[in-house]
């Protein structure tokens, strides 16, 4: 479940021997580089969190099952809508266009992810794909990815209710990018800790080991699955990169063959493993089509 220490920064865990401890860490995995005032001059403002982020439906006892969806193209044609709405709460991020795309993946936005640029980024670039806003269903959950000095900006920006006063999305006023409700029980920042644990333990990337070693991170849907696996009981993974990857588009809401490109930023192979490994291990039940 929900561990605070763990996967929660908030106004009070940035003392002056934790800030130069986390200084030795490149982002997103520490303050390398930041500016102190600002960064604590934004993490004060952020709404400690007062409850589990995640809590039992109906009576508040049993599982929690939880769908993490991804964008993949195994999506397209997949007809797991009703299924991934089934569950108990259903993690998106990035680009999680639904309007058109219910009946392969569903509706429902429980748990969204993001960082400042995937956020104005997508929702700039996926309106062509019907992306009018992102999601604002009744209790979600946004759960931002500190991944560089631009996000601590603009976490200054929206719980001021001002305009970002500089870096890339200066002059750009977050609070219109969410629900109204950003208090303790819909506004979440994930820890650098929890960030740099995911990729030592679990998503090491050969990657890590040549001179571009600094930018390379886990992708923002694999942070989701790991985010999802330490708050639910039961954690199903759907648009997520398997084996047979080449099969499909890059993602389900685009029509043509477009196939997966990777950079070097993100390590897909080594996720790929990874939601294999797991799988195979029935710590998750990862989505993989079975054609005829």
């Amino acid at each position: 479940m929900y561990t605070q220490g763990v996967t929660s920064q908030d106004r009070w865990s940035v003392t002056v021997r934790e800030w130069n401890r986390l200084s030795h860490f490149n982002n997103p995995f520490g303050f390398m580089g930041y500016d102190y005032r600002e960064v604590v001059a934004a993490l004060r403002h952020i709404p400690k969190p007062q409850e589990p982020m995640l809590v039992a439906r109906g009576d508040g006892v049993g599982c929690v099952s939880c769908a993490v969806v991804g964008t993949a193209g195994i999506l397209s044609g997949s007809g797991m809508g009703k299924e991934i709405d089934g569950h108990d709460y259903v993690f998106r991020m990035n680009g999680a266009i639904t309007k058109g795309y219910e009946e392969d993946v569903g509706n429902k936005t429980s748990v969204y992810l993001h960082t400042a640029y995937s956020l104005t980024s997508a929702l700039s670039y996926y309106k062509k794909h019907g992306l009018p806003r992102f999601a604002r269903d009744e209790g979600i959950k946004y759960v931002m990815i500190p991944s560089g000095y631009r996000d601590f900006q603009w976490l200054q920006a929206l719980f001021t209710g001002k305009l970002v006063s500089a870096g890339p999305f200066k002059h750009l006023r977050p609070t219109q990018y969410y629900t109204e409700k950003l208090d303790h029980k819909h506004f979440y920042l994930l820890h650098p800790d929890f960030l740099r644990y995911l990729r030592n333990r679990f998503l090491r990337s050969p990657g890590l080991n040549y001179e571009f070693w600094a930018v390379v991170k886990p992708t923002n849907g694999a942070v989701a699955l790991f985010l999802a696996l330490h708050t639910c009981d039961v954690v199903n993974a759907y648009g997520f990169i398997t084996e047979d990857y080449q099969k499909y588009p890059h993602t389900y809401y685009k029509g043509t063959a477009q196939k997966m490109i990777f950079y070097f930023t993100h390590d897909f192979i080594t996720e790929m493993n990874a939601w294999k490994n797991l799988h195979n291990a029935r710590i998750i039940n990862l989505y993989q089509r079975r054609e005829p």
